[in-house]
């Protein structure tokens, strides 16, 4: 009988995890079908121009690179907020913080990350947009900076409860023999404990990052919108997952301009398995050590 039980469970868990896969093939396969027409006419070298021009009297223009670049931009600025504060908050809470301190903070960040995306945004346009546009006497402050802070601020909880959990598993045993040996509390920290928990410090900050890159509605709200080139943190920018919610809503079906659309969601799927890809490949790399 508990063969049997056995069996059932584990075909469960293969059927569970064969739809998975059959769902993530089945969303290139949709995408890539409303997106391949535009190979042909007008040419998947359209895609390569450097300006995003859907809608234009004379000549539309379908160039992803404008996109590409705002999402890389807001992600990487996102990422070198998130990645501090996100780290050094589970070590606090962690290793330094009373029961009390703990007791108050883990709840409070767990509330911080059920917070819908819409309320950010309308904070960074009330709040954070004034206010940076104050301090570096911008024209408006509906910048990548802007969209940074925000997505930082919504990746920062997920970083901290996982990095935090990764922290905590480390056997108590190596923290006493660390100390044992004459190495200070925070030599012990961020020498031995840290290390020891990093596979699990760098999962939250991949999960992080996938969040931050796939993120729509305080980019949409925030950054300008803006579809240029720029690598400056205080210009306006557009992101990919921006571009999809603003236009795919009243694009033409079956337009040059749906198809670009569809292959913009293409690369970003693209991009968010080529990180998962990498994160993995570092965890099994830690795993092996």
């Amino acid at each position: 009988m508990i063969n049997w039980r056995e069996k059932i469970i584990q075909l469960l868990l293969v059927g569970a995890a064969s739809a998975s896969i059959l769902i993530v093939l089945l969303i290139f396969l949709s995408l890539g079908k409303e997106a391949l027409p535009f190979m042909s006419d007008p040419g998947i070298g359209r895609l390569l121009e450097y300006r995003w021009i859907p809608v234009s009297f004379k000549r539309e223009v379908f160039g992803i690179i404008p996109l590409i670049t705002g999402s890389v931009l807001v992600t990487i600025l996102a990422t070198g907020l998130m990645i501090p504060f996100g780290v050094l908050g589970a070590v606090y809470i962690a290793e330094i913080a009373v029961a009390r301190e703990r007791a108050f903070l883990k709840p409070f960040i767990e509330i911080m990350a059920g917070i819908p995306s819409v309320v950010i945004g309308f904070f960074g346009l009330v709040i954070l947009n004034p206010v940076l546009k104050e301090v570096f006497q911008l024209k408006t402050g509906l910048t990548a900076l802007s969209g940074a802070i925000l997505l930082a601020l919504m990746a920062i909880p997920t970083v901290i409860s996982i990095s935090e959990d990764a922290i905590r598993s480390v056997p108590k045993s190596i923290k006493e023999a660390s100390l044992a040996l004459g190495a200070s509390r925070l030599q012990t920290i961020f020498r031995v404990v840290v290390p020891a928990a990093l596979p699990g410090i760098i999962a939250a900050v991949m999960l992080g990052i996938g969040r931050v890159v796939g993120e729509t509605m305080v980019v949409l709200m925030v950054t300008g919108n803006a579809a240029k080139i720029t690598f400056n943190p205080v210009d306006s920018v557009r992101t990919m997952t921006a571009t999809i919610a603003a236009e795919m809503g009243e694009v033409a079906f079956g337009s040059d301009h749906y198809q670009a659309l569809f292959w913009v969601g293409i690369v970003l799927l693209v991009i968010t398995f080529t990180l998962n890809y990498i994160a993995q490949k570092v965890l099994n790399r830690y795993r092996m050590k």
